[in-house]
């Protein structure tokens, strides 16, 4: 009983031991589609899915051939950045001054919800005092034009 156990403990070990390997040779397959989305055409400066030109088509039997080799997507994006320049992909790093493009919005969107969050208590505290609104606090109409819209109602009656 000993010895199958020690057996069992020896094969479960060798299994995980090999268990990194099989995770790696498993990588998923990139496909086509889920590429062509985040590649741009460098002479119709839109993404290669919606680019119709020769230039285009070229790049896709490019990409097809890289996926045909058996790349990954950050391999192929890294070959063709290389070869074309960072250009060629429509997103940038997230690294040094180009970090801005991705902080400014959220930092502007930040700002904004702060702001409304700020804001709209007050707006509602003042709808509900009244104030603001030009027939919230009418002065009230002379004896004069009183009695003409009197005058005028009457006339409206019978």
């Amino acid at each position: 009983m000993r010895r199958s156990l020690v057996l069992l403990l020896a094969v479960l070990l060798c299994a995980g031991a090999a268990l990194p390997a099989f995770a790696a040779a498993a990588q998923p397959r990139v496909s086509f589609p889920d590429i062509e989305d985040e590649v741009m055409c460098d002479t119709c400066n839109v993404p290669l899915n919606i680019a119709d030109s020769p230039r285009a088509d070229q790049l896709r039997r490019e990409i097809k051939g890289m996926i045909a080799q058996g790349l990954t997507k950050p391999q192929i994006k890294a070959r063709l950045k290389a070869e074309y320049g960072p250009n060629i992909l429509p997103l940038p790093p997230g690294r040094g001054f180009d970090l801005a493009a991705y902080l400014v919005p959220a930092a502007v969107a930040a700002g904004l919800l702060l702001l409304g969050v700020l804001l709209v208590p007050r707006w509602r505290r003042r709808s509900r005092s009244g104030g603001g609104r030009p027939d919230a606090a009418a002065p009230p109409i002379s004896t004069f034009d009183e009695h003409r819209l009197e005058e005028e109602l009457a006339q409206f009656d019978g």
